[in-house]
């Protein structure tokens, strides 16, 4: 058996010498962040393979927005699947808007002068408001165009149409990366979707997503996962590989527990008994909060490629 290694930490140490030690280490949360950290560095350098990322919870407004943008820009992901929020928050910034740090007060204060709060984030109605004339402006445009339109299709049509370097939908646009949002209609752009159908001749087909999605996914040689927490998005990518046998390579970033039997807290290994990771795949769960660990993990990772 290999010794666990004592963890060695020094002054003006590189992310990737830290990672080194956790892999030294090899074992509880330091030994799964060595190995996430090292199949990612796999997965992104493996040029057949199609790295397809899920974005759960409230990534953007946490503070991932310009690493999520800078992997579009770098091809380090090939492919997102997005909650409706993560888009719709990245929207809201590419638009002025901002995300504020909350400063303790009591909820209905905040209800009374217009603001929301995810967690410690808060985030204002007039914000909201730039966001919602501005979807609006680009509604319209699209719909002069076209009257149906599938969900990746729109918001690749969207993306053209903001200007914000630090936007990954503009970003994803403008390079091609498609992104997938099966469940948008449950977001603040899915309401100022509905609500714009309402009065304008304009269909949003899901289904239609199915078919460039299954296309993608045989004509990759091999694809990756980056399952940044749980929900709809992280199934989503899973079960668009099922046709094929499943992920090649996954890692998972979660708080979430398994004992619920919930998919969000299930460790990927439960995947390969749905052939949604290929039995052989290389596999990595790690349990926490993912505006801590990611960055640290493709922070390592950019050290060493």
């Amino acid at each position: 058996m290999d010794k666990v290694t004592q963890l060695t930490v020094k002054e003006d140490m590189k992310v990737s010498e830290l990672i080194e030690q956790f892999d030294k280490s090899g074992v509880l949360g330091s030994g799964r962040v060595a190995r996430a950290s090292n199949i990612l560095a796999d997965m992104i350098t493996d040029e057949d393979m199609n790295v397809f990322m899920s974005l759960g919870g409230p990534l953007i407004p946490g503070g991932l927005r310009n690493i999520v943008t800078n992997m579009v820009r770098e091809r380090h992901v090939n492919l997102i699947i997005s909650s409706g929020a993560n888009i719709t928050h990245d929207m809201l910034e590419a638009f002025g808007g901002s995300h504020y740090r909350d400063e303790g007060r009591d909820d209905e204060d905040l209800n009374a002068d217009g603001i929301g709060r995810i967690a410690d984030i808060n985030v204002g109605s007039d914000d909201f408001a730039i966001f919602e004339r501005e979807i609006t402006k680009i509604f319209e445009d699209i719909s002069s165009r076209k009257s149906k339109i599938s969900i990746q299709e729109l918001l690749y049509e969207v993306g053209l149409l903001i200007d914000d370097e630090n936007s990954f939908l503009a970003t994803a646009a403008r390079m091609k990366t498609p992104i997938f949002a099966p469940g948008l209609i449950d977001s603040m752009f899915g309401l100022q979707l509905w609500m714009f159908s309402q009065d304008h001749d304009f269909t949003v087909d899901a289904v239609a997503d199915m078919h460039y999605l299954s296309d993608l996914v045989f004509d990759s040689k091999k694809i990756g996962g980056i399952l940044l927490g749980g929900g709809l998005t992280k199934h989503y990518t899973l079960a668009s590989t099922l046709l094929r046998g499943g992920l090649d390579s996954a890692i998972q970033i979660t708080l979430d527990r398994p004992e619920a039997g919930s998919l969000s807290g299930a460790p990927l290994q439960e995947a390969k008994s749905w052939s949604k990771a290929r039995c052989g795949s290389t596999l990595e769960t790690v349990i926490g909060d993912v505006t801590i660990i990611f960055p640290l993990i493709y922070a390592g990772v950019l050290d060493r490629i």
